[in-house]
Parts: structure tokens; C-alpha cells; sequence
């Protein structure tokens, strides 16, 4: 108490922190009692978040009008889309002058139309001028396609009112319950993870999860004050965040302070991104520089780096160690992520698959073929995405396997390893099989709730936090949080698919789409990989894992994710709605209850 009262806010987390060791031993009650509350308050936390993600009606909005020739009005819901005879196009003009794929309309995000030949036979023309490549489409004009002419229209003040009621209710639900509920979970794992430590603790703990709490505070807090909403994505990779400062706390508490400023560096880095990705024109203008980034990170890394575990993908500088094949993971789905009308130029194909096989060459020579498995996957969604070409991905899946064949030849020790999978207890003292029986063991001694924070020995393991770390979160926290977070990365997936069916770009869409697939994919290669269900290939969980350079990267790719969130306000790479508008959408909303029960029975029909 003496501490308390006339001390620093240093010697008072020091003598909280002497309070709970000199009482370790009787606090046996809290470790046990808490044990129970931490997967009712993950449940709380995180099944709220993962609702209102889940049930975001995800409507497409409609833009524009093409006014056909025989009277027909076609919406145009996205702000990109494809005018041609093709199924796929997002109008289709069934008339024979018309090419599979004609043009492109496009939308910027200051409202202003560009109309794109997409090389098409007939030529595309406005007000009777013929269009070379591009041209400006103001509301009104006559658009010939293939001399079929259309008129290019705006929506009306009806449609525009109808459209401002249906953004307010898709308005996301306020965050203070689970912002509260999460500081309690973070507070409740300072506690017990200071109990875990007896005489060894240290104030570095409480002070960690306390500027943890507090950034998370002064995030949400910020940008409520800016107007801004729906911070479920936040929420959930907070929740993450907090499971993976107790991992490091458990394992190496020396380094909780590193990953705390990983995680600070990383939110930074997502707010960056949202902020930079509203600007289309800007954001396609840096893709080679990301591409010549994705691949002078790995070269750099090639030859200045050095080994661990194997693999080279390590970088030390000025005694920090990093992970250069991480923020290229960014990089790489910066540069493969593509405009609409960009989409069918085919060079740009294969300029991307040159960039993939030149990055996965770089990982194959790091011996990362882990990493180089991650950025394969990824390189199949781009590439379906941008073509839908199956041949060409046919044709890029046999040339792979070609080279694994060639890696297997040259490097016998990377066959050995894929040889030994499913077969980790017959090899339970040596190799790859000693950490996964020693994992599979701990997983199944934590049972559903898990034998406390800190209370566990996976750590002692090599790779217990990292590549390990599913099991070490069963073991310490038990099945239920184990689930539930490889369940935040499946929301975060079905979220980003669900979005799609209103992206405004396909560069988001494409964007959202593969940073989702490296996140999942990621995940599965870590989970079954530490449980012998695939060979374990030395990559981390997003979020969760020790190390630095993946938890930054993690919230990197989110960025990808926010930016497909169209609900009013709620991601920065958005504009925020005039305060006019939203206050328009709101009054139409309170006061036009038939118009709401028209619009219901209209969904339900549909």
C-alpha cells in the first residue's frame, strides 16, 4: 500500500507485481476460477464481433444506368464493370457487333466515369467520337458498343434517398461492450500470468498488457471522434494480439516489450495502408514498386541473410532480427491486385507470374519452402481472380510441380521431412516427430479450458510459440480459445468473400481475396502441421505466434480486408459520408417506416 500511495506509476505496477508473487501460492483460486471465465469471455468478445461481421447485408449499390435500345435500364452496381456479349460481364449486350468482353466503365472515387476499349473488334464511340483506349463519360452521353448505342444515365433523387436508408441500417454495432469485455480478458492474463511467474515476476508484464489496453483504447476513441465505425476486424485481431503477448509472456518475458512494439508498428502500418488504398490512381501507380519491393526483400535477404532452422530468411540488424519474407507477403498481393481494366490485358498476366516465379525461386534458394508454399497458394487466387483462365493456371500448377520435383533432387533432407509425415510417433525422439508428439501431448492435457496462462511446459519446446503455437494455446488456454481463434481467421475469410458481392473495385476484391487465402492457408499449414495432419513446415499462426516481423505483416494484410467494408464510415480507405448525408439517411430512415416494410418485402422476394 505504501507503494501505492507515494511511489511512481513504476513502483506501483512494482508493487502489484510483489503483491500477487508474495501471495502466488495461495492465488491457487484465482488460477483455477479464471480458468473457467477466460473462454466465457472470449465467447462474448469474439461471437459478437464474428455476428455482426457475419450479418452485414453486403447489398450492392447502384451507381449508374446504361439505358438500352430497347428501352431496358441496366444498373450499374459495382464501380467497375464489364459491357460485352460474355456471360460474365456484368451487363451483357447480346448483340453480335458486341465483343466477348467491350469495355469497361469505371468509377473513381470522386464520382467522375472513365469508359475503356478493351481492344474490342467494333471500336467503342461517345456522342458519335470514337474512343481510343479511354475517355471521360459524363452523365448523358451516348455510348456506342459496337454501334449499339446506350444512354448513360443518372440515378434519380427517389433512388438516391432509398439508397442513403439502406446505408444507415447496415450501420455495424457499437464496440464499448466488447472493448470492456476485452480489457477485462487482458487485465484477468496480467493477473494470472504474474501469479504464473511467483518470485521471477516482473512489473514488465502488467506494464505490457496495460499500453496494450491503452493503444486499443486510444484506437477506437480516436476514431469514433473522426466518425468512423465498425471496428470488428480491430476487435478481433486485438483479441489475437493479447493471446500472443501471453505467449511471449509465458515463453520469453525479456521480449514482451518487442512484441508489444510489433504490435504498435503493425497497427500503424494498417492504418497506413486503409489510408493509402482510398486512392486508386495512386495505388496503381506504385504496383511495380511493389513488385521490385516483394522481390529486393527476398534478394537482399538471399544474400545477406542468415539461417535458422534451415531455411536463410532472416535479416539482423543493429542486433534486431527480421523477417524480410513477410512484409514481402504484402508486397507481393500489392503488385498481383489489378484494376478492372487492367484485368484483360493478358501482358499483365505474365508479368505477375514471372514476378511469382522470380519470388519463388528467391525462396527455394532461402530453403523457405514453407513461405514459398504461402505465396503459391496466394498466386493461384490472384491468378483465377485476374483470368479465370484454368488452362493458364493448369499449365503454372504442372510447371510447379516440375520444380518440386527438381527441389526434392537436389535437397533429399526436404523429402525427408514431407517422408516423416504421419509418422511423428514412430519418430517421437528425434526430428520433426519429438515437437509434435511433445504438442499433441500438451493439447491434449489442456483440455477444454486449458491448465492456465503460464501454468504450462510446451515453451520449453523448440518452436513452442511459433511454430508450435496452436498447441501451446490449447495446452495453456484450452480447446475452446484454440478454436476460437483459428475461428476469427475463417470469419475474417467468409467476411471477405461475402464483401465481394458489393466490391467496389476489383482491386480490392482481388486484394481482400488473397491476403485472406495467405491468412487461412497460413493458419491450416501451422494448426494441422503442429498435429501431424500435414508436414510441419516451420510457418506462424497470424497474430497469435512469437515473432515480430509476422505479427507486423498480420496486420498489414487486415488492410486488404477493411478495405472492402462498404458500410458507411467504417473503413478509412472510404471516404467518410458527408455529415449532410448521413444525417439525410438517418431522418429518411426514422420517418419512412412503409417505404422500410416495401423494401423488406421486396428482399424477401428476392
Amino acid at each position: 500500500m505504501e507503494f501505492i500511495l507515494t511511489g511512481s506509476p513504476q513502483l506501483i505496477l512494482e508493487g502489484i507485481t510483489a503483491f500477487f508473487a508474495e501471495h502466488a501460492e495461495g492465488a491457487a483460486w484465482f488460477t483455477t476460477t479464471v480458468r473457467f471465465i477466460f473462454p466465457i469471455l472470449a465467447l462474448l468478445i469474439l461471437v459478437g464481433s464474428i455476428r455482426s461481421l457475419l450479418t452485414v447485408p453486403h447489398k450492392a449499390e447502384t451507381w449508374a444506368y446504361l439505358n438500352l435500345p430497347n428501352g431496358a435500364q441496366v444498373p450499374l452496381t459495382h464501380w467497375e464493370n464489364i459491357v460485352g456479349r460474355g456471360r460474365g460481364s456484368d451487363v451483357q449486350l447480346t448483340y453480335p457487333t458486341v465483343s466477348r468482353q467491350h469495355a469497361a466503365l469505371i468509377r473513381s472515387s470522386e464520382g467522375e466515369w472513365t469508359v475503356y476499349d478493351l481492344d474490342s473488334k467494333a471500336g467503342v464511340a461517345i456522342n458519335g467520337k470514337p474512343v481510343v483506349g479511354q475517355a471521360d463519360l459524363d452523365f448523358g452521353d451516348v455510348l456506342s458498343l459496337g454501334g449499339v448505342e446506350t444512354a448513360f444515365l443518372p440515378l434519380s433523387h427517389e433512388e438516391k434517398d432509398r439508397q442513403r436508408r439502406q446505408r444507415q441500417h447496415t450501420r455495424p454495432t457499437p464496440p464499448w461492450g466488447r472493448l470492456l469485455l476485452l480489457t477485462l480478458f487482458q487485465v484477468l492474463t496480467a493477473i494470472q500470468l504474474v501469479i504464473s511467474e511467483g518470485s521471477n515476476a516482473t512489473a514488465t508484464i502488467p506494464l505490457c498488457f496495460f499500453c496494450l489496453s491503452g493503444v486499443m483504447w486510444i484506437y477506437v476513441l480516436v476514431l469514433r471522434a473522426l466518425r468512423r465505425v465498425g471496428f470488428e476486424m480491430e476487435l478481433i485481431a486485438f483479441f489475437l494480439s493479447t493471446l500472443s503477448l501471453a505467449v511471449v509472456a509465458s515463453s520469453y518475458t525479456e521480449m514482451m516489450g518487442k512484441q508489444l512494439l510489433c504490435i504498435v508498428g503493425g497497427v500503424v502500418l494498417f492504418l497506413i495502408l486503409e489510408i493509402f488504398l482510398r486512392n486508386l490512381e495512386r495505388t496503381q501507380k506504385i504496383r511495380w514498386l511493389m513488385a521490385g519491393a516483394a522481390i529486393g526483400l527476398l534478394g537482399i535477404t538471399l544474400v545477406v541473410g542468415t539461417a535458422k532452422l534451415g531455411a536463410v530468411n532472416w535479416i539482423s540488424i543493429g542486433g534486431v532480427s527480421i523477417q524480410p519474407s513477410e512484409f514481402a507477403k504484402i508486397c507481393y498481393i500489392f503488385a498481383g491486385s489489378a484494376t478492372l481494366d487492367r484485368l484483360f490485358r493478358k501482358r499483365n498476366l505474365w508479368l505477375f507470374i514471372i514476378l511469382t516465379v522470380v519470388c519463388l525461386g528467391c525462396l527455394a534458394l532461402m530453403s523457405d519452402f514453407g513461405t514459398a508454399a504461402i505465396f503459391f497458394a496466394t498466386f493461384l487466387v490472384i491468378a483465377y481472380l485476374r483470368s479465370g483462365d484454368f488452362a493458364t493456371i493448369a499449365l503454372v500448377c504442372g510447371g510447379a510441380a516440375s520444380a518440386i520435383f527438381c527441389v526434392i533432387q537436389l535437397k533429399p533432407y526436404v523429402w525427408a521431412r514431407f517422408a516423416s509425415w504421419g509418422h511423428a510417433w514412430e519418430n517421437a525422439s528425434v526430428g520433426s516427430g519429438y515437437q509434435q508428439t511433445r504438442t499433441m501431448s500438451a493439447a491434449a492435457s489442456g483440455g477444454l479450458i486449458g491448465v492456465g496462462p503460464g501454468e504450462g511446459w510446451l515453451h520449453k519446446v523448440a518452436m513452442g510459440d511459433t511454430d508450435l503455437v496452436f498447441g501451446m494455446l490449447c495446452e495453456e488456454w484450452g480447446l475452446i480459445i484454440a478454436v476460437l481463434a483459428v475461428l476469427c481467421i475463417v470469419t475474417l475469410a467468409v467476411f471477405a468473400v461475402r464483401a465481394c458481392r458489393a466490391g467496389r473495385s476489383s482491386f480490392y476484391i482481388i486484394a481482400a481475396c488473397a491476403a485472406t487465402s495467405l491468412l487461412v492457408f497460413q493458419t491450416c499449414l501451422n494448426v494441422f502441421g503442429a498435429v501431424d495432419l500435414l508436414p510441419l513446415t516451420g510457418v506462424t499462426f497470424p497474430f497469435v505466434s512469437n515473432g515480430g516481423s509476422a505479427m507486423i505483416a498480420s496486420w498489414g494484410l487486415l488492410a486488404f480486408l477493411k478495405a472492402t467494408d462498404t458500410r458507411p464510415n467504417a473503413s478509412l480507405a472510404i471516404r467518410l459520408t458527408p455529415r449532410k448525408e448521413e444525417q439525410r439517411g438517418e431522418q429518411l430512415a426514422r420517418h419512412d417506416p412503409v417505404m422500410e416494410e416495401r423494401e423488406e418485402e421486396t428482399d424477401e422476394e428476392d
